[in-house]
């Protein structure tokens, strides 16, 4: 799949982990193309990720799960709406959602999936980029240091 930085016009693709998580990659397969705003993370370090509306009316549940992601992995956080606080949804426009999908890829190393509000936070690693994580890694980082106002997060199916 192509995962791509719109506004900055920086791709990368990420070949999807179908032994090791199965479900994860149908269902997310099923439900491309997905985006959404891009968000650079506040506490796992070196991630930038997209949420969307849930897209499997069934849990996929935990397989090949991390709460220290490398660079290149691509996750999948399934957050229900208790989960996070309203602040945090009313500032990402999803306060009305019963519940939201975390899209998200690690670009550099050093990453904690810990947060104070709720602690440890399991994500399902379902690709790794393979093809152009330099260029995104320099885009992600670029979201951090200039903000990610008017930037969208945005998988696809590779054609290629």
């Amino acid at each position: 799949m192509t995962i791509t930085l719109e506004r900055r016009g920086v791709s990368c693709i990420a070949e999807l982990l179908e032994k090791d998580a199965p479900r994860t990659c149908e269902a997310v397969w099923q439900a491309l193309p997905q985006g959404g705003d891009a968000y650079h993370a506040k506490y796992a370090r070196n991630e930038v990720y997209t949420m969307v509306e849930r897209f499997s009316d069934q849990p996929i549940g935990q397989e090949n799960p991390t709460v220290t992601p490398i660079p290149g992995d691509v996750v999948y956080f399934d957050f229900h709406g208790g989960m996070l606080d309203r602040s945090f949804k009313e500032e990402k426009g999803i306060d009305g959602l019963p519940g939201v999908v975390d899209l998200a890829i690690f670009y550099g190393r050093n990453n904690l999936l810990l947060n104070g509000d709720v602690g440890w936070v399991p994500g399902n690693v379902y690709g790794t980029i393979v093809d152009g994580l330099d260029r995104m890694a320099e885009a992600c980082n670029d979201v951090w240091r200039s903000g990610g106002v008017g930037e969208r997060l945005v998988y696809a199916r590779y054609e290629g």
